[in-house]
């Protein structure tokens, strides 16, 4: 093995979290991460550990997750996603492979990510939509939304958008973009779009149940600004459903 020298590869991922326990490995259920390691483990015959660059919850959708791993294969950086393709179950898909610095981190380096939690706000639930998007039969404000979600626009402590259990040493974070729009082409979908340096468990989630509410009627947007500085999770409004979050992609400065 001595000739062969190590290559740090990037994947970029897209999956339908549906049949998933998300993406970090878990032992009561099948994960993301779990299905990447085994197969190429199996196809590059060395024992693969990929590290992800966000570990989306269970049910939650990516059409641009980030992960690297580090193989001796001759096999060019390049091709591995065609290879791998063939090998993963449907409803994971690499969209790009490629050869990266070896001290290269999708953790410890600088990226903006793009998540977007989708509405479908009819009277009647759509089947087809019901795994990508949480239904809700109020009719919403988008403006009053979009005027809630303004006030989260720049660097705060998203505490009170933050669930139990995180592991965050700090929740100070930056969003630089969040919108939320009625879809020009089927208005009964509404799409909430976050973009931030980084977030908190929960926080895409928390953040578009609030912003739920304030579609309803049940808050007003200028709550947003006290439920910002009350920094407890209490204030803000329920967690939303995994299923209708996807994270789009992930850039690196």
């Amino acid at each position: 093995m001595g000739t062969h020298t190590m290559k740090r590869v990037r994947l970029v991922v897209a999956y339908d979290g549906t049949n998933y326990c998300g993406w970090q490995l878990q032992p009561n259920g099948i994960t993301i991460e779990e299905v990447l390691n085994r197969e190429l483990t199996r196809l590059l015959g060395e024992e693969i550990r990929v590290i992800g660059a966000s570990r989306t919850d269970s049910g939650v959708h990516a059409l641009g997750n980030v992960a690297v791993f580090d193989t001796e294969t001759r096999i060019p950086a390049e091709k591995l996603s065609y290879a791998l393709n063939t090998h993963l179950p449907e409803d994971i898909r690499i969209q790009s492979s490629e050869e990266v610095a070896p001290d290269f981190h999708p953790r410890h380096c600088d990226s903006v990510k793009t998540y977007e939690y989708r509405i479908w706000n009819h009277s009647f639930a759509n089947p087809v939509e019901r795994l990508y998007s949480k239904f809700c039969y109020y009719d919403l404000d988008v403006k009053k939304m979009q005027k809630a979600a303004d006030h989260l626009v720049g660097t705060h402590d998203f505490a009170s958008f933050c669930s139990a259990g995180s592991q965050a040493t700090t929740t100070v974070r930056t969003i630089t973009g969040l919108t939320c729009e009625r879809d020009l082409e089927e208005p009964r979908r509404i799409r909430i779009r976050v973009r931030g340096t980084g977030f908190l468990y929960n926080m895409v989630r928390i953040i578009s149940g609030t912003l739920l509410e304030v579609g309803m009627g049940l808050r007003e947007p200028e709550e947003m600004k006290e439920i910002l500085e009350a920094c407890d999770r209490s204030k803000a409004g329920p967690t939303a459903e995994a299923q209708g979050l996807t994270l789009i992609g992930i850039t690196f400065s």
